[in-house]
């Protein structure tokens, strides 16, 4: 029993301060597909007239959705704006062509053109005119994916969304810890903080524009809150003991954390306009990791009071709990994804392999998503089709995406180094 408390409270608190190697302040993370998905349909992405930048941002991003493989190369059929070349590429078996162009205009702003062509139904699914800033091209390549991809299957992209992460490097003592934020992709990473002493469990805000965690600076851990526009920040919880895990509600006006004030371990909720703190649970087990439920009715939580680490859920309205998780001796870092209907957690089915699992609430199935055995943190994509998810693979500790049916997976490594801690922006 002790040793199951403290291996709960160490994953809640001290995954991140295994020993690793170095990484640079801003290392970029790079895109490698492990699996991809088998007779996804393919899709054409044609290099637009006059720009060389965002085709394969479109095409990258559609072939990491896992439902599209790109036939846009090796193949004998071409297009261009007004003309997809149809039976060429129905002869290729491509049912989708993308084609588009681009001119700046005189302000110095994108004008981007772009079509959709459905091969079999020989019509456009979408043809659309945008003007973006030229700072902002790069962003314009994933809001076309993001358009592309909900027009072909009905669910909104993920692909205009941010990952925030933390990197270690023990090489420079004072930005040993880095917390990141980068494009799904991995592109475009940039610095929210450095310390040199540990920074853990990132939390979004509901709006994105903040993002909250727990820092060491002090010598303890203490919970801050940063607006990503300004860089300005404020702390939040810094009580007697342990402060961690934050979470924030959906309508923004309260957070749940781990905190330790009294003695042991237990969920409070701090309004966080009057800084009014109310204690959740009061057990003499380990109670932590909690995350609120879409539609803030309720939370779940990490707990070992049945005697190992499972998951519960906490009725905001009755005060009751309820245990989710009877699969296996342990089951934690619970998150729900953005409909309510799914529980992502690190599961052990056995021995020293930890895996990211994912339970279907209305049937309480659990099926084991990852291949590997090494894995923490999970955290649901906007539309709930992917999880990321910290892994190690020999050596190298590194970010995995992972399709919720487990036909795709791509890692994001670091270009030297270990990232940990990832969580994914919400829309």
């Amino acid at each position: 029993m002790e040793k199951t408390r403290k291996h709960l409270l160490c994953l809640a608190i001290l995954t991140s301060l295994s020993a690793t190697i170095s990484i640079p302040a801003q290392a970029q993370l790079h895109l490698e597909i492990v699996k991809a998905a088998e007779e996804a349909p393919k899709i054409a992405i044609i290099p637009f007239m006059n720009d060389s930048s965002l085709y394969p941002i479109i095409e990258n991003d559609l072939n990491r959705s896992g439902k599209f493989s790109s036939a846009s190369q090796n193949l004998p059929a071409t297009a261009s704006m007004n003309n997809p070349n149809a039976t060429a590429w129905q002869s290729a078996g491509v049912p989708y062509v993308v084609t588009g162009t681009t001119k700046q205009n005189a302000e110095g702003a994108y004008e981007i053109h772009y079509q959709l062509y459905d091969v079999k139904k020989q019509q456009y699914l979408l043809n659309e005119l945008l003007t973006v800033p030229a700072s902002r091209l790069r962003a314009a390549g994933h809001m076309i994916s993001d358009t592309i991809y909900e027009a072909l299957t009905g669910i909104k992209g993920d692909f205009s969304g941010r990952i925030a992460y933390v990197l270690r490097n023990p090489a420079t003592p004072n930005e040993r810890y880095t917390l990141q934020i980068a494009d799904t992709d991995g592109a475009q990473p940039r610095t929210i903080l450095t310390s040199r002493d540990p920074i853990l469990s990132p939390a979004w805000t509901p709006d994105a524009k903040k993002i909250a965690y727990v820092s060491f600076e002090t010598k303890r851990p203490a919970i801050y809150v940063q607006d990503l526009a300004t860089g300005q920040r404020e702390k939040l919880a810094s009580f007697r003991g342990l402060n961690g895990a934050p979470s924030f509600s959906p309508d923004g006006q309260s957070m749940l954390f781990t905190a330790s004030m009294h003695g042991n371990p237990e969920i409070y909720q701090m309004n966080l306009q009057t800084r009014e703190l109310k204690r959740m649970t009061n057990d003499s087990a380990i109670d932590t990791e909690a995350r609120y439920a879409p539609d803030g009715k309720s939370f779940i939580f990490t707990s070992d009071r049945g005697g190992s680490a499972q998951i519960y859920t906490y009725n905001l309205d009755t005060g009751s709990t309820k245990r989710l998780t009877f699969r296996g001796a342990f089951n934690a870092r619970g998150t729900l994804s953005a409909d309510g209907k799914k529980l992502a957690l690190v599961h052990r089915p056995s021995g020293s392999n930890y895996k990211v699992a994912i339970q279907d609430l209305n049937s309480s199935i659990t099926n084991i998503l990852t291949p590997t055995s090494l894995d923490e943190s999970p955290s649901f994509s906007p539309n709930g089709q992917m999880v990321v998810y910290a892994t190690r693979e020999g050596a190298r500790g590194l970010l995995a995406i992972m399709s919720l049916d487990g036909r795709f997976r791509m890692n994001l490594p670091s270009e030297i180094g270990e990232v940990r801690e990832p969580a994914w922006a919400p829309k």
